[in-house]
């Protein structure tokens, strides 16, 4: 389990990697960031590319460009990106954040602890004070690390866009300005340790999320909702993107024929299984 301090002091170093994607011209003119930068790489914007989250494999010709959890092994000869629940507490670490730390969790207005709807084994962080960030950074700060440790090229923070999600005190709240704080600790923690970030999801605060340092962008089902502009306006071809088979109001043959839709693009089953599983599916453009 991650220690509950981080004491490494970030060094702030010149990103020299970040490099314009032929015809982005938002990438030659970035702007300054807040976040500590770090030489890093970003992903490559060709090859083949997987999401798997749910189960690491190998697949015949091997693999470009993937995304795997932490608690998984980077694949051989691939850009590995580092799957990082950064909102919200992942499944069977409850241990973790009930004993000593449950005041960093989500309350609603009657003090009953906060879970995802969709995800119900996942209770969602409270970053609303600077007091609580820390103390949430001294805990995923370490994984993130973890990640530059085993060899990954890059993370992704799930669940930035809990602001979106949890708007009402009744049920819980949690302020985009404070969101974007513990985003931006995130961001300093990654590239100190010299790893590429992602920005998962979050379209409404892509523009945002650039200027704080995210390096590039993992989306979900930006077709199925229209917003795939959102991601590749800003962050060029450096996208990742993800459509899910029960949630493709159109062919995935129109999906590829988009102009906005990013250069690495699949679709996959939503429990991101293994080949082995009859439920899995893999497409890519």
């Amino acid at each position: 389990m991650p220690q509950l301090a981080v004491g490494a002091v970030l060094g702030v170093l010149l990103l020299t990697a970040c490099q314009a994607a032929p015809g982005a011209s938002h990438d030659e003119e970035r702007p300054a960031t807040s976040a500590a930068v770090a030489e890093v790489t970003l992903p490559p914007t060709s090859g083949r590319f997987d999401y798997q989250l749910g189960a690491a494999y190998e697949p015949a010709g091997g693999l470009d460009v993937v995304v795997r959890d932490a608690t998984a092994d980077p694949a051989p000869d691939a850009y590995n990106a580092c799957y990082v629940n950064g909102f919200q507490t992942q499944p069977g670490e409850d241990d973790l954040w009930l004993d000593g730390n449950e005041d960093l969790l989500l309350h609603d207005a009657a003090g009953e602890l906060v879970v995802d709807p969709d995800w119900p084994d996942e209770y969602v962080l409270d970053p609303g004070t600077e007091e609580r960030r820390e103390r949430i950074l001294g805990i995923l700060g370490p994984v993130i690390t973890g990640c530059a440790d085993a060899g990954f090229d890059a993370v992704e923070i799930d669940n930035l866009d809990t602001w979106t999600r949890f708007t009402e005190p009744e049920t819980g709240l949690i302020e985009q300005a404070d969101a974007l704080a513990l985003a931006a600790e995130y961001i300093d923690v990654a590239h100190g340790a010299g790893l590429a970030i992602g920005q998962k999801n979050a379209a409404e605060a892509t523009t945002e999320g650039h200027d704080l340092g995210f390096d590039f962008a993992v989306t979900e089902e930006c077709a199925a909702y229209d917003e795939c502009g959102s991601y590749t306006g800003v962050y060029g071809q450096h996208v990742l993107q993800i459509e899910y088979t029960d949630n493709l109001p159109q062919d995935f043959d129109v999906v590829c024929a988009s102009a906005d839709r990013a250069p690495l693009t699949i679709l996959r089953d939503r429990d991101l299984v293994g080949p082995g599983d009859g439920a899995y599916a893999y497409e890519q453009c």
